[in-house]
């Protein structure tokens, strides 16, 4: 329970939490071979945002109001793209948007501004399912976004209780 009061302690979950998702896509694409689409990419990226800022409360050791406000910020733009592609999930197959070529492919012969099209909007093949335990990946990264805002919330909160200290 008190480590619910303790924000420094929360920001390191929320690390932990961060970068042990992150170490699962790679396991599953370099290891499984799902080649992630754009709004997986987005969604390693907005993922790794919260984990940076929640390590860098929790080493600095202040500004922690600033940093659960930025996780919660950065976990809430994460979950608008996977909201995005559970919606392209949830598609019937003759509205599915077309497939475009692989994200690697499109870094290397496509201008930034297609590729980052690409990434905001998704493509077909944001539209794939890939269970994980009986739920698509899009909806397991949700659920751990709505877990860091949590804990954010949880974190701003705990900076009255070390202030009372």
């Amino acid at each position: 329970m008190a480590m619910l009061q303790n924000p420094r302690l929360l920001f390191i979950a929320i690390a932990i939490a961060a970068v042990s998702l992150l170490g699962a896509a790679f396991f599953l694409e370099h290891q499984m071979g799902l080649v992630p689409c754009p709004l997986c990419m987005m969604q390693r990226i907005w993922v790794g945002i919260v984990g940076i800022a929640a390590l860098i409360a929790a080493v600095w050791g202040g500004g922690y109001r600033v940093a659960a406000a930025g996780v919660t910020v950065a976990a809430l733009i994460g979950s608008g793209f996977s909201l995005r592609q559970l919606w392209l999930q949830s598609l019937p197959a003759d509205q599915v948007p077309a497939c475009g070529p692989d994200l690697y492919y499109m870094v290397e012969v496509f201008p930034l501004s297609e590729v980052l099209l690409a990434m905001t909007v998704g493509t077909g093949d944001c539209a794939e399912v890939h269970p994980v335990f009986g739920l698509s990946i899009p909806a397991w990264v949700l659920m751990a976004f709505v877990a860091f805002i949590v804990a954010a919330v949880l974190a701003w909160r705990g900076t009255n209780t070390v202030r009372a200290r």
